[in-house]
C-alpha cells in the first residue's frame, strides 16, 4: 500500500470513528425521546420524518446541482453541527417539553440518515470497486469503534450531563469530523493519479441533473431499483425489531435515564460484536466468497432470529433479536452493499444514493410502522410482528441474491474494458519499449 492510500485510509477510518461516535451518543437520547412520547405516536413520528427526509433530499439534490462537491459536503456537516448546537440549548431551557422532544426525534431522524449517505457517499467517490474489497470492512471499523465510544460514554455521562451536555459532547464529535472530511478530500486527487485502478471522478463541481435526478434514476436502472429494494425491505425489517424494543423498555423502566442507559447497552453490546466481525477481516471474506454472500447472510440470519423470537416472545429474545439484527447489517451488510455503489457513475453515487439512504429508507420506516399500527389495532400484537418480519426478510433475501450477481457482472465488464483499453494503448507502442 503506497503512502497516499495509508493516509486516505487512515482519514477515513477516523472519520467514520468520529461520525459514528457521535451518532450512538445522540441515538440512545432520539430513542429515548420516543420512549417519553410513547409508542402509540411512533407513526405519527415516522410520517413526519418521512415527508421531512423527502424535502430534505430534493433541496440537497438542488444544491449539489448548483455547488462544488467540496463545498456541499462541508457545508451539510456544518449545518448538522450547528442543528445540534441548538437542540443542546433548546433542552437545557426545556428539558420537558414533549412538543421538543418529538421536534428532536425528527429532526435527528431526518439528519443522522444523510450525514452517514454523505460520509458513504465520499468513500464510494474516493475508494474504486477494488480498494472497497480491501479497505471498506476496515473503515467500518472505525465506525464500530466509534459506535462503542458513543454508547460507552451515554452510559457514564448521561445521569450527570443531562441531554443538553450529551449534545454538545456530539457537536464537538462533529467538528473534529469535518476537519478530517476536509482533509481526505484532498487526498482524492493523489488517489486519481495513483493508477487506472482508481476512481477518476473529481469533486472540483457541480453535478449534473435537477432536483429529483437522483428519484429517476432509481426508475432508469434495474441495479440501482435492486438497491432500493434492498434498503426498503432492510428498513422493514428493522422497523419491526425497533416497535417491539420501544414498547417492552417503555414498560420496563419508568425513568428516563434508565432507559437510556438500556438502550445505550444494547448499542455497546452490538457495536463491540460488530467491531471484532470488522477486525477479523471481512474483507477477507468477501474476497473468497464474493459481494453477494455478504448481502445474503443477513437475511438468512434474521429469519432464523424471527423465528426464535415466536418461539419464546420475551424481553431478553427481542434484545437478541436486535443484537443479531444489527451485529449483521452493520458488520456485513453495510460494508458489502456499499461496494455496490461504487461502480456506478458520480451522480448516482451522490444523489441516487443519497435518495436511497435517506428517502427510501424512511418510506419503509413509515410503511412498516403503519403496518405494526394496523396489525395491532387487529389484536395480531408480536406475533403479527414476527410474521412481518419473517415474509420481509424473506423477499429481501431474494433482491439480496440479484443485487449481488448484478454487481458481480458489472465489475467483470469493467475490468474486462480496462483490460482492452490497456492492450489497445499496448498496440500503440513501439515493441522495444514493452521489454
Amino acid at each position: 500500500m503506497a503512502a497516499h492510500e495509508r493516509k486516505a485510509l487512515a482519514l477515513a477510518f477516523l472519520g467514520n470513528f468520529l461520525l459514528m461516535g457521535s451518532y450512538y451518543i445522540l441515538r440512545p437520547l432520539r430513542d429515548t425521546v420516543a420512549t417519553m412520547v410513547g409508542v402509540g405516536q411512533l407513526p405519527q413520528l415516522f410520517t413526519a420524518t418521512f415527508l421531512g427526509t423527502f424535502a430534505a433530499s430534493a433541496l440537497y439534490a438542488a444544491l449539489a446541482s448548483r455547488i462544488r462537491l467540496t463545498r456541499l459536503l462541508r457545508g451539510t456537516f456544518w449545518f448538522w453541527l450547528c442543528n445540534v448546537l441548538l437542540f443542546a440549548l433548546l433542552f437545557r431551557l426545556f428539558p420537558q417539553s414533549r412538543l421538543l422532544g418529538g421536534s428532536y426525534y425528527v429532526s435527528f431522524s431526518i439528519a443522522n440518515l444523510f450525514m452517514i449517505s454523505i460520509f458513504w457517499s465520499l468513500m464510494v467517490d474516493v475508494f474504486s470497486a477494488t480498494q472497497a474489497t480491501r479497505w471498506f470492512a476496515l473503515i467500518a471499523a472505525g465506525g464500530a469503534l466509534g459506535a462503542i465510544a458513543g454508547p460507552l460514554l451515554t452510559r457514564l455521562l448521561v445521569a450527570k450531563w443531562g441531554l443538553s451536555g450529551m449534545l454538545l459532547l456530539a457537536a464537538a464529535g462533529f467538528g473534529l469530523n469535518v476537519v478530517l472530511i476536509h482533509l481526505l478530500m484532498r487526498e482524492k486527487p493523489r488517489l486519481r493519479r495513483s493508477g487506472e485502478d482508481a476512481q477518476q471522478s473529481t469533486l472540483d463541481h457541480a453535478l449534473s441533473g435537477g432536483i429529483f435526478d437522483g428519484f429517476g434514476r432509481l426508475f432508469k436502472s434495474s441495479y440501482v431499483f435492486n438497491q432500493a429494494a434492498f434498503m426498503l425491505l432492510m428498513t422493514w425489517v428493522n422497523t419491526v425489531a425497533y416497535f417491539c424494543q420501544t414498547d417492552l423498555i417503555a414498560r420496563t423502566y419508568t425513568a428516563v435515564a434508565g432507559r437510556a442507559q438500556a438502550i445505550a447497552d444494547i448499542d455497546l453490546v452490538v457495536n463491540i460484536f460488530t467491531a471484532v466481525i470488522l477486525f477479523l477481516e471481512l474483507g477477507r471474506v468477501v474476497r473468497r466468497f464474493g459481494v453477494t454472500a455478504g448481502l445474503v447472510l443477513n437475511p438468512l440470519l434474521m429469519v432464523a432470529a424471527f423465528l426464535a423470537t415466536a418461539l419464546s416472545p420475551t424481553l431478553f429474545m427481542i434484545q437478541m433479536l436486535q443484537i443479531v439484527r444489527r451485529v449483521a447489517q452493520y458488520a456485513i451488510a453495510r460494508p458489502s452493499r456499499e461496494i455496490c455503489f461504487t461502480v456506478l457513475e458520480q451522480n448516482s453515487r451522490y444523489k441516487a444514493k443519497n435518495v436511497i439512504d435517506t428517502v427510501v429508507y424512511r418510506f419503509g420506516d413509515v410503511s412498516s410502522a403503519w403496518v405494526q399500527a394496523g396489525l395491532t389495532s387487529m389484536g395480531y400484537g408480536l406475533n403479527g410482528a414476527i410474521a412481518a418480519g419473517v415474509a420481509a426478510s424473506l423477499m429481501w433475501g431474494a433482491v439480496a441474491v440479484r443485487l449481488g450477481r448484478r454487481y458481480e457482472k458489472i465489475r467483470l465488464g469493467d475490468a474486462h474494458n480496462r483490460d482492452i483499453k490497456r492492450l489497445n494503448l499496448l498496440q500503440h507502442v513501439d515493441p522495444l519499449q514493452r521489454l
